[in-house]
């Protein structure tokens, strides 16, 4: 079977196409529009059909449009009912509802050739669960699944068991009731008003006490049958509001601290009722947008029942396309083949590579080994922009369009910030040959797809200072190399010249910027910041020549 998924509801449009089972192609509408998140400057973005990427996602694999056999939206406006009777405060809920029962008929024009009858409405959550539950290492096995978001269609959670390829409901938490709205709130009363900035809240939490926890228990609590009640916070009440250009202070990180601590607990209490409810699973599958906060997931696997936990790498709205594609596809008959990596993007030939950087007119060469240059000047804290393969699916640069640096150096991390236009309280985060994971870190592993916090071993902080948060902790990145050969050759090659396993690892952009996807947004950003070497697959571009000369 061939079933192309489609998410074109709240954020992030992506496109995912599953042949037989098993995922050839996915990728965000951001990397082709160039808009982040896929979002107009507008509030309301359901019109935002990811065009783009879905034709894409079709002529990579050779896919014509008639020979579909379905396409999946994840979204079902039949969930709704009467809209006027949601009684939700959103006001664009009317417009996102009449968008998605037209859905088929956008995608028709969108995509010449496809008949409408092919378009099956997924609920949201569902095509969440799938893309965690379906996509697992662990998918043949009885996997529960569990996830958290801002909202679905009238929900906000689902919590579920797959066996056999099929999802076993059991518990749905309701709208108004919500965690990720929880978090986005906490989000704008902290001055972050841009889509998707939770994850700075998650960050400056380590600067704070949770002192407010106390109080947040008795508003934010757990229910008996596996959901959750959200009452209405007055945030003025424990930290003054701060505005976008307002000063960061202690209150607002003790803010952030509490909620972050309740969240936390809240998702943890949730895990083990699962557990029991699903009859002690051993593996737990993740997704949704909260499904991304790798603190809480991170503890999740620490303290909860579960052998293993799984995090799928595209956990918000972006990966419900592939979920939902998944989930259609097992409904035809097909057996899910798990998620083998997230490179599932655009890439170029050498060949197409060199073109561009002579119609650049780049000066560049082509090293024995560009692994090895890119660690030579590392070892020399340069900058390297990193650019290999194709292109990651999901919100983390995992050694396919990355920027580099040296961990060792402590004034890395405010340079790294100053170089992509970020916040200084950011951290940055290290990738670790598999091998050397255990020296060096404490937790979950391992962790490919840079998903959970680890704890620094203490001998190693002063070592490694620009990717130990101010908590003692790293989001860390294992490379195998089996997955990710080049990568590990480059860390293999760093570690001979500077004895340490670690390279620091971002994503290749700016802020405000989707992750640079083509070999011209490369070079843009080499061009347009304070970068080094731009290994652009197997060719080097010097800022200044090696030896020193420019």
């Amino acid at each position: 079977m061939r079933v192309l998924g489609i998410n074109a509801i709240f954020h992030d449009p992506a496109a995912a196409l599953v042949v037989d089972g098993q995922v050839v192609a996915a990728a965000e509408e951001e990397r082709f529009s160039r808009r982040k998140h896929g979002k107009r400057p507008v509030p309301f973005s359901a019109w935002e059909l990811p065009e783009l990427s879905a034709g894409w996602c079709l002529a990579s694999a050779g896919v014509d449009v008639d020979s579909l056999d379905a396409v999946a939206y994840s979204f079902d406006p039949g969930l709704c009912g009467d809209v006027a009777e949601l009684g939700l405060d959103d006001p664009w809920d009317w417009l996102r509802v009449d968008y998605a029962r037209r859905a088929p008929q956008f995608l028709a024009a969108a995509l010449p050739g496809l008949d409408p009858e092919k378009v099956r409405f997924v609920p949201h959550h569902v095509a969440h669960a799938a893309s965690a539950g379906l996509a697992a290492p662990t998918a043949g096995d009885d996997t529960a699944v569990l996830v958290l978001d801002g909202r679905g269609e009238v929900a906000s959670h689902l919590a579920g068991v797959y066996r056999d390829g099929r999802l076993s409901s059991l518990y749905s938490q309701r709208l108004p009731h919500s965690l990720g709205l929880l978090y986005e709130d906490l989000t704008r009363h902290l001055g972050f008003l841009h889509s998707s900035d939770e994850y700075k809240v998650m960050a400056l939490a380590s600067y704070g006490r949770p002192r407010h926890l106390p109080a947040l228990r008795e508003l934010v609590r757990v229910t008996d049958d596996g959901g959750f009640h959200v009452e209405r916070i007055d945030w003025a009440s424990l930290a003054k509001a701060r505005p976008a250009d307002g000063e960061m202070g202690g209150d607002h990180a003790d803010l952030a601290s509490s909620v972050q601590a309740r969240l936390e607990e809240v998702i943890l209490d949730l895990s083990r009722w699962l557990y029991d409810a699903g009859g002690g699973p051993t593996t737990l599958a993740m997704a949704g947008g909260v499904a991304l906060n790798c603190v809480a997931n991170a503890r999740i696997a620490a303290e909860g029942p579960y052998r293993k936990v799984w995090v799928q790498p595209a956990a918000g709205d972006a990966g419900t396309a592939l979920g939902a594609a998944l989930h259609v596809a097992g409904e035809l008959g097909d057996r899910s083949t798990p998620m083998a990596g997230v490179d599932l993007g655009r890439g170029w030939s050498d060949e197409q590579l060199e073109a561009e950087l002579r119609r650049a007119a780049l000066p560049y060469t082509r090293p024995e080994s560009i692994a090895a240059e890119a660690a030579r000047v590392l070892a020399d804290n340069g900058i390297v922009a990193w650019y290999q393969g194709r292109s990651e699916y999901g919100p983390r640069a995992l050694g396919h369009r990355s920027l580099l640096a040296h961990p060792g150096d402590p004034a890395t991390t405010a340079r790294m910030n100053d170089v992509k236009g970020r916040e200084q309280f950011r951290p940055i985060a290290p990738m670790v040959h598999a091998d050397r994971f255990a020296d060096i870190f404490e937790g979950t592993y391992p962790s490919p797809y840079m998903l959970f916090v680890h704890r620094v071993k203490p001998e190693w902080r002063d070592r490694i200072p620009a990717v130990t948060h101010v908590d003692g902790t790293a989001r860390v990145q294992t490379v195998h190399p089996e997955t990710e050969p080049l990568v590990a050759e480059l860390l293999t090659g760093f570690e001979r010249l500077t004895g340490l396993p670690v390279v620091v690892n971002t994503s290749l952009n700016t802020a405000g910027r989707p992750m640079v996807d083509t070999p011209r947004e490369a070079m843009e950003l080499f061009g347009s910041a304070p970068v080094d070497l731009l290994a652009l697959g197997p060719f080097a571009v010097h800022r200044r020549a090696p030896g020193g000369n420019p």
